[in-house]
């Protein structure tokens, strides 16, 4: 049988459980994803000694409900078990009174790096049209560019909301669910390596655009699949058993596979020639040392023992920023991607901070 891209082993049970963005105003921010998209407020913390607060937002999964209170324990023991993906909005006291304060989008030169999340429905141009119709700013509509029927929306602060479409075959009656992260590599090999064998993510599809001519480009779509979405990607990789692992990541079943799933995917997106540029650098969104403004935090990961899992990377040569005892807030680490040195965060399921 073809070796397909999935971690080796997942021993620590890792799961992609957010994304962090830091807001100028958390009474703008918040209830622009919660109106708009249908996000919902699942928990908060505010740490007044260190003059921040944190929001987190889910999409929840159909037949779900939430009726607890944000800033409660019980609360905080559902984030921190939440089967899905966050959107974590990080909150600097003070921000929304400064009427210079900005962030950096990642998507303008020359501090490019994080580029996007997305959202996913049925249908992109009447979605679009009530969005705008109800205030919401566009950088792209779905019928303009070279990319037609996709969009890219504008939250308050500026970064890019993409929104896509669902397959007609989803099982999702979602109006919207989460759908993606996107963040730029310049080398893809050991990125996508990272990912799959340390963090337990599977790589779902790979798409080549241009390559050997000036602006190619690659895309690289991996997730942290439910078991019952686990089960559907097993019986494509039985489908695809003699083709090899390309002929099933770069198939049209794979790409239809991403457009029905609740799961969002982390999209690498590779600008060809970047690995083989020696003083070529992406922002991480966290550095100044150049006076670039931040924005884009993190991607954060659930597991089952922070510290045998923090144990295990650093054994495959994982850089860390801050291990589990090191700081004020235990129970948490960060460590870096290969060459980007994007900042992920690594949690214990059901911590309590």
């Amino acid at each position: 049988m073809a070796s397909f891209a999935v971690a080796d082993n997942n021993p620590f049970n890792f799961s992609w459980q957010q994304t962090m963005l830091r807001i100028k105003d958390p009474a703008v921010s918040v209830p622009f994803f919660e109106r708009h998209f249908g996000f919902k407020l699942i928990h908060r913390y505010d740490f007044p000694q260190w003059t921040f607060s944190l929001y987190f937002l889910a999409i929840l999964p159909e037949g779900e409900e939430f009726t607890l209170t944000p800033g409660t324990p019980e609360s905080e023991q559902y984030l921190w078990r939440f089967k899905g993906v966050t959107l974590e909005l990080t909150h600097n006291h003070g921000s929304e009174a400064d009427a210079n304060f900005q962030v950096n989008n990642g998507n303008v030169e020359p501090h490019r790096g994080f580029g996007h999340i997305a959202v996913m429905t049925p249908d992109v141009y009447a979605s679009c049209a009530e969005l705008e119709a109800d205030g919401v700013r566009f950088q792209k509509r779905p019928d303009e560019g070279r990319m037609k029927g996709i969009a890219f929306a504008l939250c308050p602060d500026g970064y890019w909301i993409e929104v896509v479409p669902r397959s007609p075959d989803s099982p999702i009656k979602l109006k919207y669910t989460l759908a993606q992260t996107m963040i730029r590599v310049k080398d893809p090999k050991p990125s996508v390596q990272f990912f799959t064998r340390s963090l337990g993510m599977t790589l779902l599809r790979v798409s080549h655009i241009g390559a050997g001519s000036p602006g190619g480009f690659s895309l690289y779509f991996l997730s942290s699949l439910s078991p019952e979405e686990k089960v559907q990607w097993a019986a494509l990789q039985a489908k695809y058993a003699d083709g090899g692992e390309d002929a099933l990541t770069q198939s049209a079943d794979a790409s239809e596979f991403i457009k029905t799933i609740f799961s969002p995917v982390l999209e690498l997106t590779h600008n060809h020639g970047t690995e083989d540029n020696a003083d070529f650098k992406y922002h991480n969104g966290n550095d100044q040392d150049a006076g670039q403004l931040r924005g884009f935090g993190h991607v954060g990961f659930l597991c089952d023992d922070l510290d045998a899992a923090c144990a295990q990377l650093q054994s495959q040569g994982v850089a860390f920023k801050k291990l589990p005892t090191d700081g004020n807030m235990r129970g948490i680490a960060f460590a870096y991607t290969p060459v980007d040195q994007y900042w992920v965060e690594l949690i214990q399921r059901g911590i309590t901070i």
